[in-house]
């Protein structure tokens, strides 16, 4: 009996020399999802260029797989919980998914130094976001007169020109540097929230987490159709990124949110001085 004929793809895959490393990158940055959240991401890219060395043009729909694996899980959970206003996210997703797409095109004809320094900007902006909260426990006091106001009896959205237009600009944004960076845009969305409405704070995570997933599906699709997407080393990193970041779901419950918030930002902080260095000509990994 012939053996079975393996699809071209699935046999390049497994044939692929740095399968165990591709699978060992995506585990950890599936770890770092898990515990931080899908803002974690971020480091999705750098991981890619420094351990697999792929040029940020093709790293940045690869990580972006991972961080919509991600968003999408748990957004998922959000609209079971009920906390996702929907209405909010497919307005942002509907102006994002344009944008994605531009960013990808554009990624694809920015010389590499641009694009590296403009990264390692969004990862210092990150991390610094990332330690402030770390030291003031994530509070924040809500607008007193945001343009996106809950309706107290309905408990939905007033909507307005301007609440229309503050999250249609923030969905612009995000779905640009989705595109052209890789990352889930939910550092920028989820501060927007925070500034032009009176939501809470896990709705709005939650609701920035739908935007993610339905903005990520466009940024890969784009990829993918301009041929900027390396199939054999996405599909072993996805798999790696699910099963990790699963695991470490759990072990996220045990650790204090804080401490997390604190590490998360210091990691940050030297993976952007490690692509500021990339840029600048020096060997890294």
């Amino acid at each position: 009996m012939d053996a079975p004929v393996l699809p071209p793809l699935l046999a390049t895959v497994l044939a692929a020399p740095q399968l165990g490393l591709t699978l060992a990158v995506g585990a950890a940055v599936g770890v770092i999802l898990g515990l931080t959240g899908a803002g974690g991401g971020i480091l999705a890219v750098p991981l890619l260029v420094f351990g697999l060395h792929l040029p940020l043009q093709q790293a940045a729909p690869t990580g972006l797989i991972a961080v919509g694996t991600a968003a999408a899980l748990a957004a998922v959970l959000g609209l079971r919980e009920g906390i996702v206003r929907y209405r909010a996210a497919g307005l942002m997703s509907a102006f994002g998914m344009v944008t994605a797409p531009a960013g990808v095109w554009l990624a694809a004809r920015l010389p590499t130094t641009p694009l590296l320094l403009g990264f390692a900007f969004l990862l210092l902006l990150v991390a610094w976001r990332s330690l402030r909260a770390s030291a003031a426990n994530g509070d924040a006091a809500p607008p007193e007169h945001p343009p996106c106001q809950l309706d107290p009896e309905q408990g939905r959205l007033r909507w307005t020109g301007r609440c229309a237009c503050a999250l249609g600009a923030t969905g612009l944004t995000s779905g640009l540097l989705s595109g052209l960076f890789g990352v889930g845009g939910g550092f920028v969305i989820v501060p927007a929230l925070q500034q032009v409405s009176n939501i809470d704070l896990r709705s709005i995570q939650a609701t920035s987490l739908a935007v993610i997933a339905l903005v990520s599906v466009s940024g890969v699709a784009a990829a993918s159709a301009s041929g900027a997407l390396p199939w054999a080393v996405a599909l072993p990193f996805g798999t790696g990124v699910v099963a990790a970041l699963l695991a470490a779901r759990a072990l996220a419950r045990r650790l204090h949110p804080g401490h997390l918030r604190r590490a998360f930002g210091l990691l940050t902080l030297a993976v952007a001085l490690m692509m500021i260095a990339r840029a600048l000509g020096w060997r890294i990994g």
